[in-house]
């Protein structure tokens, strides 16, 4: 790897560092501010929101300047975000604010790759950057959860700076302090990215020619035969995983008898065990046999369903341990391929705008269907049940299409060698 892909790897870290410990920041002001607790999920929702609203238009943006640039102008997004908190906004507003840079800044994040990059070291540059994001996550939940700590905000209000008068005066002045400085320094690292080259033809400017072009790169990527099984899997993948972070926090409580702040412990072990799946991946499988992974997705969908016997706290880390490897080992791999081909079939960021619509749509409609199966008050042994059985379906039913695209592609590879 050269060095401008570990700029890129530094820049995404701190960009996502501070993400992650800015909802945490976000949930300890609404507390402070007595909110109802329906406003809490909505932080996060504002974020995946933007993905989904944004994507007809962030691709054309991505593609339309060096990749380096759009990087650092949604970290100024993401700064003005916290600054809106400094100066008295709800913390509802930054986020989506925030939500709006993260949006703009994910289809340059993933789109540089391919430009920077030879196809064959797609899979480990995928495994680096997921890797370093879920480490980013695990970091920035106990970076969050020590700013907002009576701990951490007292020491905070004990550094000065001398001789200056920086007016911060409170505690989360100087939590949303931190985060402008982490965003500052992601955004340092943007401006050390090198320019690639890469250049697109004229960007559209029209919305609904823009909306219209989207639809047409989404259509051409759902169409293609190794497109649409990686956009398939890395779909399913990102709305299970969003859907499964809720449903082990309520199993850690019920079966495990877990207090809240211990069972986010729980999404840490999923989230280690889905770098190190990843970081395998990304060592033992090359490009052209990513698709030799499906099988896996459905092991992970039936493994999921052993939860509701499992009742002690070392089973219960080994088999979660288990889930995350499984699903870090089979989505790097995909995520790698569907780049590729959307790199292939049109420009870099177009198709991460197409993906990120697709995973971000899963993660909303996903999401909706547990809410509905809570408030019909289904027992959690059978949404466990019925979440692990659906994903190991729908991953045999994609391994089975993929299994026809594979005889319809050697049958008209037969025809064509008669003709000869």
């Amino acid at each position: 790897m050269n060095r401008g892909f570990y700029t890129i790897m530094a820049a995404q870290f701190f960009s996502s560092l501070a993400d992650n410990a800015l909802i945490f920041v976000s949930i300890g002001l609404l507390t402070a501010m007595k909110a109802p607790a329906s406003l809490t999920p909505l932080l996060k929702l504002s974020f995946v929101l933007f993905y989904v609203l944004l994507a007809p238009f962030v691709g054309a943006f991505a593609d339309s300047m060096p990749k380096g640039r759009v990087m650092f102008t949604a970290n100024l997004i993401k700064v003005f975000g916290c600054c809106l908190i400094f100066f008295g906004a709800h913390p509802l507003i930054a986020c989506t604010v925030v939500g709006f840079g993260a949006a703009v800044y994910s289809p340059a994040k993933y789109g540089i790759l391919t430009e920077l990059l030879p196809a064959e070291r797609l899979v480990a540059a995928n495994g680096w950057i997921e890797g370093l994001t879920v480490m980013s996550i695990i970091l920035g939940a106990a970076m969050g959860g020590a700013l907002v700590s009576a701990h951490g905000s007292a020491w905070l209000m004990t550094l000065d700076v001398p001789y200056i008068d920086t007016g911060i005066n409170s505690s989360t002045k100087a939590q949303l302090a931190v985060l402008i400085g982490v965003y500052a320094l992601a955004a340092g690292f943007n401006l050390r990215i090198p320019d690639t080259g890469a250049r697109y033809e004229h960007q559209e400017r029209n919305p609904a020619k823009l909306i219209a072009d989207f639809a047409d790169c989404s259509a051409t990527l759902w169409k293609d035969k190794l497109g649409q099984i990686s956009l398939a899997v890395t779909t399913l993948f990102w709305g299970a995983g969003a859907t499964l972070q809720l449903i082990v926090l309520e199993w850690a409580k019920r079966s495990l008898h877990m207090s809240l702040d211990k069972a986010t412990g729980l999404i840490g072990v999923v989230a280690i065990g889905s770098a190190i799946g990843a970081a395998m991946a990304a060592k033992m499988i090359p490009l052209k046999k990513s698709l030799t992974v499906i099988p896996l997705g459905i092991i992970m969908g039936l493994v999921v369903t052993s939860m509701t016997i499992v009742y002690s706290l070392p089973i219960a880390v080994v088999l979660l341990l288990l889930i995350g490897l499984l699903s870090g080992y089979f989505v790097v791999p995909m995520n790698a391929l569907l780049q590729h081909r959307g790199h292939v079939l049109m420009s870099a960021g177009h198709s991460i705008a197409v993906q990120n619509f697709n995973e971000n749509l899963s993660i909303l409609t996903m999401l909706a269907l547990y809410a509905i199966m809570i408030t019909l008050s289904l027992d959690l042994d059978i949404i466990i049940v019925l979440f692990g059985l659906s994903l190991a379906g729908i991953m045999w039913l994609i391994g089975r299409r993929h299994a026809a695209n594979q005889r319809e592609h050697d049958s008209l590879a037969l025809i064509g060698e008669h003709k000869h």
